[in-house]
């Protein structure tokens, strides 16, 4: 597998030798892939349909930003 990193991303990294950032890159996908199982499991479950998700969405995005307006 091959990343594409920000060089910005890139020089705070070179400053910090010490860290794998191999390793951090793999954590970071195995908590990934492990919200996606997480995420399939329930979705599997679901009676919901897509436009019903996305009718959900637009309520609780409304929702938000009616509580966030000045």
């Amino acid at each position: 597998m091959t990343l594409s990193i920000p060089e910005e991303l890139v020089s705070v990294m070179k400053k910090h030798k010490e860290i794998k950032w191999s390793e951090v890159a793999r954590q970071a996908i195995s908590e990934k892939v492990r919200e996606l199982k997480l995420m399939d499991q329930i979705l599997s479950k679901s009676k919901l349909t897509e436009k019903d998700a996305i009718e959900i969405g637009k309520k609780i995005n409304q929702g938000i930003a009616k509580r966030h307006k000045l």
